[in-house]
């Protein structure tokens, strides 16, 4: 039987959260990593970025009040903080792949423990057709962390030695947030950063079936 607890989705986010240094300049990719803008500590000034041109993002709305004029790239409503805009579509992509993003926040299908990422499709039919903004993102950010379950549905890992899926980028991910562990992509492999009290180094590799440098 297990001794640990995984992470809920809002104690993932508030993990996230509390790595973004002040100043920084954030795009919160679709999915959980929106959680994140509900979580960063107090008294840091973070830019968020959304790559349908907003940059000031908010909280998302609250019940009553959206305007969906206003939204993420998830279609989600959103927020404007004081000095916040919303802008050109072709402005914010030349944010992205000009190098203005601190931070890039991305879900992800699958990572290989050199930091390639899957994340826009699984080859399905029916799947997404296109791999649209995320991988501007992906390499376009100084940082990219991706933030997800370390398991499928199925208990397969995640994190893999080599992507089987469609690659959104090669090399590009710095960290990896998730539910039992956060680990560091490094070009030899994984390295811990930290993992859920009770979890054992010997129970992260098994499940990963990759060894992790502590």
């Amino acid at each position: 039987m297990a001794n640990y607890t995984k992470r809920s989705k809002q104690e993932l986010a508030q993990r996230v959260a509390q790595d973004i240094f002040d100043g920084a300049y954030v795009n919160l990719g679709i999915g959980q990593p929106t959680l994140v803008a509900n979580y960063l500590p107090q008294g840091l000034e973070v830019v968020l970025h959304s790559e349908n041109g907003i940059l000031g993002m908010g909280p998302p709305a609250a019940l009553g009040e959206e305007d969906y004029d206003l939204i993420n790239a998830g279609k989600q409503p959103v927020t404007l903080l004081a000095g916040g805009a919303y802008f050109h579509h072709a402005d914010s992509f030349s944010m992205m792949r000009g190098g203005h993003i601190d931070i890039s926040i991305l879900g992800a299908f699958q990572v290989s423990a050199t930091g390639d990422l899957a994340n826009w499709s699984t080859g399905e039919p029916g799947s997404i057709p296109a791999v649209g903004g995320a991988m501007d993102l992906a390499v376009g950010a100084k940082q990219t962390w991706v933030m997800m379950d370390l398991l499928t549905k199925q208990g397969e890992s995640k994190v893999v030695s080599a992507c089987t899926y469609p690659l959104t980028g090669v090399s590009c991910v710095k960290r990896i947030y998730s539910d039992l562990a956060t680990l560091e992509c490094t070009a030899t492999g994984l390295k811990l950063i930290d993992k859920v009290q009770g979890l054992t180094n010997q129970e992260l590799e098994n499940m990963l079936g990759l060894p992790v440098q502590v």
